[in-house]
């Protein structure tokens, strides 16, 4: 005797068809970037991705970094750094008194000429000028007085 599966198959499918139980939440949208409310701990990694990323080189960097420079030209910078800063040094110490004020006066070197000028308020104007090229610069100290 043949029995007729279909209506069994029609219950089955009909049982697999119904959900059990539904549950949900609200999806609730995070940002990943720190910049916009994400977590602080998400930074180091996507500035490391970014600079992964980064084909593009700047060309100022390599004074921070690596010098195209060789060893004998990095001495010789220095030590004429070195020097300049010993010129300065025997310069402001001639144009400075005792007391730690500025003095009044005309300072001249190889290259450079010094004017030290008294303006108004009790403050001094110190102009630099490279006697090469012309150009000067020019600030104003107070005297300390």
């Amino acid at each position: 005797m043949k029995t007729n599966a279909l209506p069994q198959r029609a219950l089955i499918a009909c049982a697999l068809a119904m959900p059990l139980a539904a549950n949900a939440t609200a999806l609730v949208y995070e940002p990943v970037n720190p910049n916009f409310g994400g977590n602080p701990l998400n930074g180091t990694n996507l500035l490391n991705e970014a600079n992964a990323q980064n084909k593009y080189k700047d060309p100022s960097a390599e004074s921070f970094g690596a010098s195209s420079q060789s060893t004998l030209d990095q001495f010789n910078t220095q030590l004429q750094q070195a020097i300049l800063s010993r010129v300065a040094s025997s310069i402001s110490s001639s144009i400075v008194g005792t007391d730690g004020t500025l003095h009044p006066g005309t300072i001249n070197t190889g290259n450079f000429s010094i004017a030290i000028t008294q303006v108004t308020g009790g403050n001094l104007q110190v102009t630099t000028t490279d006697k090469t090229t012309g150009a000067s610069t020019t600030f104003v100290v107070g005297n300390g007085k």
